[in-house]
């Protein structure tokens, strides 16, 4: 972790190389998380690619501070990205040609908004891609997301709702997948007995008392080694 650090805060300071080690160092943890997403009507790589937008956030967001591993904090972004593709996708086919483009334009503009703090022009984009202005146009009007999530529906009581109504908080989704892999690191940190005891009382909902029927050892001894791996884990 501390040769990734030293990559993230060097990349943070303008080093290109660094940034791109990071990313490359990384792409393993895209194609893992992509492959959670297959068969599901999308080619792996096409998966992969929208994946890599996540990876770019996560690097360029990471808050070095943060006692987390950056793959614990990327894995819920890049989740969120092929997630938000995989719930927009499908409105309109167009042709993979044109989809591969419009990957590849998402990408590039991502990458120049993070970097620039602005949103990309055309031909920045086209640098980026080595694509024709005009081939850029075409692809990001084929991938046009032609429904709205403002678009307003009726329910049965006659009242008007949303489309983004009824979607699931992606922000909350995120946060809830990004606490379970903190959660699932930090049980890592804990002995057997410890992690008996936190998976008992926490995860099967038992009480002191029958944990430590189940363990041979007194309610005191449960309530103690409870006590002991909650501060290792607050820590």
């Amino acid at each position: 972790m501390s040769e990734t650090l030293d990559l993230l805060i060097a990349a943070r300071q303008g080093d290109e190389n660094a940034r791109k080690k990071v990313i490359e160092d990384n792409i393993r943890l895209v194609w893992s998380v992509a492959r959670r997403f297959q068969n599901r009507g999308q080619e792996l790589e096409d998966l992969f690619q929208i994946g890599c937008i996540g990876l770019v956030k996560a690097i360029d967001n990471f808050d070095v501070e943060r006692p987390v591993k950056l793959s614990t904090y990327a894995v819920p972004l890049i989740m969120g990205e092929i997630k938000r593709f995989l719930r927009d996708d499908g409105m309109v086919k167009v042709s993979r040609s044109l989809k591969e483009d419009g990957y590849r334009i998402k990408l590039a503009s991502e990458v120049i908004r993070q970097k620039c703090g602005r949103e990309a022009t055309i031909k920045e984009i086209a640098v980026a891609t080595e694509l024709s202005q005009e081939e850029i146009v075409m692809a990001l009007e084929a991938n046009t997301i032609v429904d709205s999530i403002d678009r307003t529906l009726t329910n049965q009581e006659g009242d008007g709702v949303s489309v983004s109504e009824l979607l699931p908080s992606e922000k909350n989704e995120q946060l809830r997948i990004e606490n379970r892999l903190l959660i699932q690191q930090l049980m890592k940190e804990l002995s057997v007995e410890e992690q008996q005891v936190i998976k008992m009382r926490y995860y099967e909902d038992k009480t002191q008392t029958e944990i430590g029927s189940l363990l041979s050892i007194s309610q005191v001894q449960v309530s103690r080694i409870e006590k002991r791996a909650l501060k290792k884990m607050r820590q």
